[in-house]
């Protein structure tokens, strides 16, 4: 049999029914839901579809008839045929990056959300997943500087361990006690990432409009308890210590801590260090504070008042990964700050660059060798060399032979280890390489690798 009565408005038909009992006399009837056209729904009486607009009409709620249905039980029933979307405006300022469901912040792909550069630990220059034991502070994992005051009371190793990461990532940073170290009150040991001012500046600190931010991160630990960190700004003057727990040993678990944002000192705002973002392997009281607050520090304040001290256990590990640093009240899905492994790489390199693969110093013959041709007008300097991005500021050229000796460039077929050094270096490169006695052969090429590192 045909339909009777208008097409209804949209095909997203859901479940749902009301019945109602005829009295004869009875025209409006509440409805449980509000409905915004007659054609959402369909109207029956006694077994008899009702024509919109003429055997009936909708207000919200209420289904009014034309004439009262006839008396009887549940002889009147509304079938809701589709909903009608709505559209909601949100109060000025109330929908900020925490409030997205995730899959929407995904598919927005807004980038630098997270201000921690290497989060994940994916990138290693210097070491390509070796181990390495710090005797000083050094910069280890990329953008990652292993804090210390005593040498050789940790190492440090992408994926030490060989441990299965969290759910969704491939590497971590793993710290190795080499000792059961007692720290004195001026000891500390930490993991640290400064962040660059221009990467902060939009927070807003120091300022009445200071933004609250949250980090957020993946642990895992042989110890339990509470652990420490902070953030402090660029001069150790100002510092926010921070504790969270570890409830099991050599389980991955996900920590948050919210900092409102601190509305004096000096926080800066250019191509040097903005915020210090902090955790500690062990501090003595001279570098700790108590967690929780924002606090005027003659010294630095790595670390929270009585937070566990990873280096006073021979052989205690310390696993971390997924670092986020972000604007708002809660942590939200991850992402790293370039998007890309490429991206990501390119954003270590404003910091450090090598000519060479990750890892071990490769010779002439089998790597990335940087060839400078000699000016045949010139035997003393010669040729330039281009960074792959701009760095942070003109960074410190160190320049290796093809056997790795640095502080000497090679020409081959004639000579390696000849003294030289990188001149007129800018953040794009540098424009010669000065022989620092006697000559360059003329018209041999004068081959060399470099590193190029301005880190904060």
């Amino acid at each position: 049999m045909p339909y009777l009565g208008n097409t209804p408005t949209t095909q997203s038909f859901i479940s749902g029914t009301d019945y109602f009992n005829g009295t004869g006399a009875q025209t409006a009837f509440t409805l449980s839901r509000t409905v915004a056209s007659v054609n959402d729904i369909q109207a029956v009486v006694n077994n008899v579809v009702q024509v919109p607009n003429d055997a009936y009409t909708i207000s919200g709620t209420t289904i009014t008839f034309t004439s009262a249905p006839s008396s009887g039980t549940q002889n009147v029933y509304v079938r809701y045929l589709s909903t009608t979307t709505q559209a909601i405006t949100p109060s000025q300022g109330t929908v900020s990056w925490s409030t997205l469901d995730s899959n929407v912040q995904g598919d927005l792909g807004i980038s630098f959300k997270n201000r921690i550069i290497n989060s994940n630990m994916v990138i290693d220059q210097r070491n390509a997943g070796a181990s390495v034991t710090p005797t000083t502070t050094s910069y280890t994992l990329d953008r990652w500087n292993a804090g210390l005051t005593q040498a050789s009371k940790y190492s440090v190793q992408q994926n030490a361990g060989s441990v299965t990461p969290p759910l969704g990532f491939t590497n971590y940073l793993g710290v190795t006690s080499l000792s059961a170290y007692s720290i004195t009150s001026s000891d500390f040991f930490c993991l640290i990432q400064a962040i660059e001012g221009f990467n902060t500046a939009d927070l807003g600190w120091g300022t009445a409009n200071a933004k609250t931010v949250t980090v957020s991160f993946w642990v895992r630990s042989s110890l339990t308890g509470t652990f420490g960190g902070s953030l402090s700004n660029s001069a150790g003057t100002r510092g926010y210590p921070f504790t969270y727990t570890i409830s099991a040993a050599n389980t991955w678990e996900q920590k948050s801590v919210t900092i409102a944002g601190d509305t004096t000192g000096t926080w800066l705002t250019t191509n040097s260090v903005g915020i210090y973002v902090v955790f500690g392997l062990g501090v003595g009281s001279t570098y700790s504070a108590t967690a929780g607050a924002w606090t005027t520090t003659v010294n630095r304040a790595f670390s929270a008042t009585g937070a566990t001290s990873v280096v006073g256990t021979n052989g205690a590990t310390f696993y971390l990964t997924g670092v986020q640093l972000e604007v708002g009240t809660q942590a939200t899905t991850f992402t790293t700050a370039g998007g890309s492994y490429g991206a990501e790489l390119a954003l270590c390199q404003r910091y450090y660059y090598q000519t060479w693969g990750f890892g071990t110093f490769t010779n002439v013959g089998g790597g990335n060798v940087c060839h400078v041709l000699p000016s045949p007008n010139n035997a003393s300097s010669n040729g330039a060399s281009s960074f792959p991005v701009f760095m942070r500021a003109a960074p410190t050229i160190t320049l290796y032979d093809s056997l790795g000796a640095s502080g000497n460039v090679s020409q081959p077929a004639i000579a390696n280890g000849l003294a030289a050094t990188a001149g007129s270096i800018s953040i794009g490169g540098f424009n010669n390489i000065t022989k620092n006695s006697t000559t360059f052969t003329v018209g041999t090429p004068v081959t060399c690798q470099f590193t190029a590192s301005i880190e904060l």
